[in-house]
């Protein structure tokens, strides 16, 4: 019987070891804004003794801003048509760059794909209009191919007069309707 005894004690001993009473926190001092009550039209700059940049000061990049690119107004890359000359499939140098930027991502995207779409205006029979749109769409791919971006990214369509505007009576309008379109997957 002492030994339930003892070991009661122990145990009570123990528990009364453990227990804990809540610790109050200092209340915090009041922080008072000293601040102009000014509005400011431009940030203030920094003083020229500035600490240099440290990692915890980095500033705002690319890979801290998710920007869609190819969205961007601002990016070549948002520009998606190549015009061309009536009765020409050859990409014309004032989009060469274009082409040039479209490459350069699907380089940088592996994973990305493009759909080269060929248009012409409606002069002309369907079935030729049909295989212009297509020389149209395989230029881009050739230029795209020579800057090493794979076949496997691209894939040509002609669309050939089916969405041209039918409206056109003048060579400014059936300008527009000559062109191949860059589409990327997805969109």
């Amino acid at each position: 019987m002492n030994k339930h005894l003892i070991v009661g004690i122990l145990l009570a001993v123990s528990l009364a070891a453990c227990s804990s009473k809540p610790v109050k926190e200092a209340p915090k001092p009041a922080v008072e804004d000293k601040s102009p009550k000014t509005t400011q039209t431009a940030p203030p700059k920094a003083p020229e003794s500035a600490a240099p940049e440290t990692a915890t000061t980095k500033p705002m990049t690319e890979s801290t801003i998710t920007v869609n690119s190819l969205k961007d107004p601002n990016n070549i890359l948002s520009q998606r048509s190549v015009f061309f000359d009536y009765d020409k499939d050859e990409v014309k140098p004032e989009y060469r760059p274009l082409v040039e930027a479209h490459a350069k991502y699907l380089l940088a995207h592996p994973d990305a794909r493009v759909f080269l779409q060929g248009n012409t205006d409606e002069r002309g029979t369907r079935e030729y209009n049909l295989s212009l749109g297509q020389r149209r769409s395989v230029a881009v791919k050739k230029v795209m191919n020579l800057l090493g971006v794979q076949d496997k990214q691209i894939e040509t369509v002609s669309y050939g007069e089916e969405k041209a505007n039918a409206n056109c009576r003048d060579e400014a309008c059936w300008k527009a309707n000559r062109h191949a379109d860059i589409v990327y997957q997805g969109e």
